[in-house]
């Protein structure tokens, strides 16, 4: 059987030159008007994976 990207995944990041895996933040969705300007201002930057989720995370990102 072939191996597949995960289409989940394949939507939710991006791999960069360097082989880091850049991910969206999460908490923005809804129930943010309590939230300093600040905290939102910073959870709508992007995140890179944890090197120790990243076995995991390239498994599902194999093209």
């Amino acid at each position: 059987m072939k191996q597949r990207t995960h289409s989940g995944a394949k939507k939710r990041m991006r791999v960069t030159k360097s082989g880091k895996v850049k991910r969206k933040q999460v908490g923005m969705r809804h129930l943010n008007g309590h939230m300093s300007s600040k905290r939102k201002r910073h959870l709508g930057q992007g995140a890179y994976v944890d090197d120790a989720n990243m076995y995991q995370t390239s498994r599902t990102l194999l093209f």
